[in-house]
């Protein structure tokens, strides 16, 4: 794992600075504490250039093909937290997929094959609101109450909690997709979950800003660059489909 010290003394290298080591990490000044917190901000940048980086997925699931996390429903509950654990806004995932809800049975304390399990249909608050919410209320607040099987995933506004339609009949298992936020790197030897070989990447960034501050702009216009390729590169082999088919306009000569 290449280390926040060694991040930074790649990019003081260049610059012609001192070095620090693990004693002086945690008392830089100037221009060494400027290179930690361009890097910082480096980072921060990619995390926020895609909604979906994989290094950020949630990795705590055992069942893959349904998500990578999961909330347990409550009988005649409509909305959960994303994050059960939540405390803060630092515990808000960054970004959640939507349109990849699944609802099950396996794994939940006392079913047994065969599961229920079904993909549920994304539908915004307001949609929600105009077509399902009467129905939904009417049977919630009946005393014969009956729920359902969830359908539907509602967003709610405030953008912490799900909702589901019909209101859960009994225990489910609700799997969806979810990431986390970056965390800032503080000490010397923390290092990013980004793989080793994007952190150029990072690094390209973070010798911007630092050929910025030395106010030598055209060096900053080459990192600039080396940035711009390397995050294209990186959404090219992390993020993006590849392509459904592939075709060949070669000619055959005889």
């Amino acid at each position: 794992m290449i280390t926040f010290l060694d991040m930074t003394n790649e990019i003081l290298v260049e610059l012609n600075e001192v070095l620090l080591t693990s004693v002086t990490f945690g008392s830089a000044t100037n221009i060494q504490k400027a290179i930690q917190n361009f890097i910082n901000k480096a980072y921060f940048e990619i995390c926020t250039a895609h909604y979906g980086w994989p290094f950020l997925a949630l990795t705590n699931s055992q069942e893959p093909f349904f998500g990578n996390t999961y909330v347990e429903t409550v009988a005649g509950t409509r909305w959960y937290l994303l994050n059960p654990n939540r405390r803060t806004q630092d515990d808000d995932y960054s970004y959640v997929s939507w349109d990849r809800f699944y609802a099950t049975t396996k794994g939940v304390s006392g079913e047994v094959a065969p599961y229920s399990s079904n993909r549920l249909r994304f539908v915004d608050h307001d949609f929600w609101m105009r077509y399902f919410k009467d129905g939904d209320d009417a049977d919630l607040n009946s005393s014969t109450f009956t729920g359902g099987v969830p359908r539907f995933v509602i967003r709610n506004p405030d953008n912490i909690r799900f909702g589901l339609s019909p209101v859960p009949d009994k225990v489910y298992r609700i799997y969806f997709y979810a990431y986390s936020q970056p965390q800032k790197m503080t000490v010397y030897s923390d290092y990013l979950p980004i793989p080793d070989r994007y952190i150029p990447v990072v690094l390209a960034r973070a010798r911007y800003y630092a050929w910025q501050y030395k106010e030598n702009y055209q060096q900053a216009g080459f990192a600039a660059d080396d940035y711009k390729k390397g995050l294209r590169q990186m959404r090219e082999e992390l993020v993006e489909s590849p392509p459904d088919f592939f075709s060949d306009d070669r000619m055959l000569i005889y």
